[in-house]
């Protein structure tokens, strides 16, 4: 099984606020998340040495065909913001599970959605 993270969980990770762990299983991320994280203008040198090693560590998935028309799909559906399209796209298209701690994701069940503190 796969796991996508969505933005929120991974600076969760980084900042240590995830009350529970994260299952053993395989991760991976958007590029919409990565894009996200990266362009934190914020970001510090430690932060962004974190977030790099974490990014060697996970699959990230970039934006091919099917994830593309399938955020087409969910905006023109769902009306819902762009970035959040792309990564349930992606959480669609891969047949992964996507942790997130935003409600708004309960709210498109095709995502596969799961709440994580």
């Amino acid at each position: 099984m796969m796991f996508l993270l969505d933005t929120n969980i991974v600076i969760y990770l980084q900042k240590g606020l995830l009350l529970e762990p994260l299952p053993v299983a395989n991760y991976a991320i958007s590029v919409i998340t990565e894009i996200e994280l990266r362009s934190y203008p914020s970001i510090t040198v430690s932060q962004e040495q974190w977030l790099q090693r974490f990014i060697n560590d996970v699959q990230v998935i970039s934006l091919i065909d099917p994830i593309k028309e399938q955020t087409i799909k969910l905006r023109k559906e769902r009306l819902i913001k762009l970035p959040d399209a792309m990564v349930c796209a992606t959480a669609m298209i891969e047949r992964a599970v996507l942790l997130t701690n935003d409600k708004n994701y309960m709210k498109l069940m095709a995502c596969n959605a799961k709440l994580w503190n």
